[in-house]
């Protein structure tokens, strides 16, 4: 019976198991349509993730895809095979630079392969004198492309570009005549210093190149920020210059030992070779670079400043340190056919030799001077500025308590910057109360016909007791002025003046007429203040420094705070006193001039000032000519130790 019910039951649960499935895919009833017969459909779309976002190209990585297999394998065998201790690792940066020195600057490449021979000899016999690589040298390459005179936009200059601070540290000079950067020698004694102490810092050249390009402060905080050592695992976190870097450097170290398998060099390249060259010591003459090229034959008046690229300047001062000139050993020959004095005149700077005197006419008393050609324009000219040229007079003013250089030129009428310049202040000065302020104001024509009426009339009539040929007729003479609205005037002496300074005979100083209005505002003492000097306070009132000396009876021109001088004529002899002072010091640069053609000064000796970590054979080796056995002979020493502070003469 069981077995019945079961038999029965089978086709009924197969039946059952069949229908399940087919009602579950039953597609589900659409919601109803809208009543303006239009379908809306919201579609949520998920992200794609076979599509990625765009991400910025990479120059290097799309150089090194771009490069044909061969020529990457070829290039990354030889980089390999370099037997070198600086660094020379490849990958898609090195190939990049690699493809641009060998094709698209072919240019510049050349250009240094033509100065190769001029200073890779120097550059490796200082690498082996401090025990470097020898392949250190193409870092110059990279820095200035062997130019001795480059100069960055931050201000590194020289072949090893150092910049102003380390250039200081390492001891190289500079001012303004000599900048050592571009000395080739000094400069690179001076790198392989430098490089010598970065590998003691961090004992790896990779990160050596890379703290010379940005400094060894500054990749000593990225090493302890990021807590790694080495080169390519800190080149993410190092700026774009410093990343590319060492990958130019093995580039172009590359470029330059297989240079001919790339077909660089060429014949119409003009290779420069090192020649001999021979010092002259120009022991603090002035020296004209230029006018030694004319010397020695040279139709390029600067070749031989080509072979001094520190100097600043083609010429050096009169009283500069002991300078070693550089020039071709080809040019003694020339140079011993005169002797040194004969050959120091002839190159003197034009700024430095002796300007002659303007002829200047001394009228005599007694005597009319010949009407010539100049002297008739000379008189036209005077008459024509006369009626032209305004007058001026001076005037005083004591600045009151919260006055301005703006104030004090509004209330007379004047420039801001005219108030300035009269006083010698500066831009933005403040005055300070009771202080004397000097203003010229012009003066109406009519006012000003008057005084010189008068001074005609005196001028023309002889003192008591006076030949009257001995007082040359006057005219008023104007104040030399400037068309310019800032201009400060010029006050002028008339003829007569000119005659009695010049001859100081002839007329009384009691018969001299009275050629200017006196001037009441201008005060007759003057109390010396801190940092007054006499030139400034003659200058200031109007006087010469002959004139303030004998109205005060001075012997020197010193000055003692809280003297005071007399600004008014005192005597009837301060005319002649003034004479006589303005003609022995107008005579003093012409007898100066003779004593120093006659019997040059001997050089005083040159000491130098020991600094820590000096040696004598240090010592020694900065100055030309000086051995370690003289330097003992002129300062006595008994043994080499020398200490900071102590003071050696190096040259007697």
């Amino acid at each position: 019976m069981k077995k019945k019910l079961l038999r029965a039951a089978v086709p009924l649960l197969v039946a059952v198991s069949v229908t399940r499935p087919v009602l579950a895919q039953t597609r589900p009833e659409l919601p109803p349509a809208p009543a303006d017969d239009t379908l809306r459909v919201n579609l949520q779309l998920l992200p794609d993730s076979l599509v990625a976002a765009p991400a910025p190209i990479d120059s290097a990585k799309l150089a090194w895809r771009r490069t044909p297999p061969e020529l990457r394998d070829l290039v990354g065998d030889r980089i390999g095979c370099f037997e070198t201790d600086v660094p020379h690792a490849f990958n898609s940066s090195v190939m990049a630079f690699v493809r641009l020195f060998t094709e698209r600057q072919r240019g510049y490449t050349q250009r240094v392969l033509e100065r190769e021979n001029l200073y890779f000899p120097l550059f490796e016999k200082y690498l082996a004198k401090y025990n470097l690589p020898t392949d250190l040298k193409y870092l110059a390459v990279v820095e200035s492309a062997l130019i001795p005179t480059a100069k960055s936009r931050v201000g590194a200059t020289g072949l090893w570009q150092f910049m102003g601070p380390t250039a200081n540290d390492l001891r190289l000079r500079r001012d303004e005549w000599v900048d050592e950067r571009m000395n080739p020698e000094k400069a690179t004694e001076a790198a392989c210093k430098h490089l010598r102490y970065l590998y003691g810092v961090f004992h790896d050249w990779e990160m050596v190149l890379a703290a010379y390009n940005w400094g060894a402060g500054n990749m000593q905080k990225v090493v302890r920020r990021t807590g790694k050592k080495t080169y390519w695992e800190v080149h993410p976190n190092l700026p774009a210059e410093t990343r590319n870097y060492v990958p130019t450097f093995t580039a172009i170290m590359y470029a330059m030992k297989y240079a001919q398998q790339h077909q660089l060099h060429s014949p119409t390249l003009r290779y420069q070779y090192a020649e001999p060259l021979d010092t002259l010591q120009l022991g603090g003459r002035a020296f004209d670079l230029t006018r030694l090229a004319q010397a020695c034959g040279y139709s390029d008046s600067l070749a031989l400043v080509r072979l001094n690229p520190e100097l600043r300047k083609p010429w050096l001062p009169q009283g500069y340190r002991p300078y070693a000139v550089q020039l071709p050993v080809a040019a003694r020959p020339a140079l011993a056919l005169v002797d040194r004095e004969t050959l120091f005149t002839y190159c003197r700077p034009l700024a430095e030799l002796p300007q002659p005197l303007v002829p200047r006419p001394v009228p005599l008393a007694g005597v009319e001077p010949f009407p010539t050609r100049s002297l008739a324009t000379e008189a036209a000219q005077r008459d024509r500025g006369a009626a032209t040229a305004p007058h001026y007079r001076r005037v005083r003013h004591t600045v009151k308590r919260g006055e301005t250089v703006a104030s004090v030129a509004e209330q007379y009428a004047v420039s801001a910057a005219q108030v300035r310049r009269w006083n010698n202040l500066a831009k933005k000065a403040s005055l300070t109360p009771r202080r004397q302020l000097v203003l010229f104001l012009p003066v109406a024509p009519s006012q000003a016909a008057a005084p010189a009426s008068t001074t005609l009339v005196a001028a023309t009539r002889p003192a008591s007791g006076v030949d009257s040929r001995a007082v040359p007729a006057l005219k008023p003479q104007p104040v030399a002025t400037s068309s310019s609205e800032d201009s400060t005037p010029t006050p002028v002496r008339t003829s007569a003046a000119r005659g009695a300074v010049a001859s100081g005979r002839g007329v009384r100083a009691t018969a001299a007429p009275q050629l200017t209005e006196p001037d009441d505002s201008v005060p007759t003492t003057y109390v010396v203040r801190r940092g007054d000097f006499l030139e400034k306070v003659a200058r200031t009132h109007g006087l010469t420094v002959a004139q303030l000396m004998a109205r005060n009876n001075l012997t020197s021109e010193a000055l003692t705070p809280g003297q005071k001088l007399s600004l008014e004529v005192t005597s009837g002899t301060d005319l002649a006193a003034a004479t006589r002072a303005a003609a022995e010091a107008a005579q003093e640069p012409i007898r100066r001039t003779a004593r120093t053609t006659a019997k040059p000064a001997l050089p005083s000796p040159q000491v130098h000032l020991v600094q820590p970590g000096d040696t004598l054979y240090n010592i020694s080796r900065r100055y030309q000519g000086l051995t370690v056995e003289k330097l003992r002979e002129l300062n006595h020493l008994q043994s080499d130790e020398v200490k900071p502070g102590q003071k050696l003469i190096v040259k007697s």
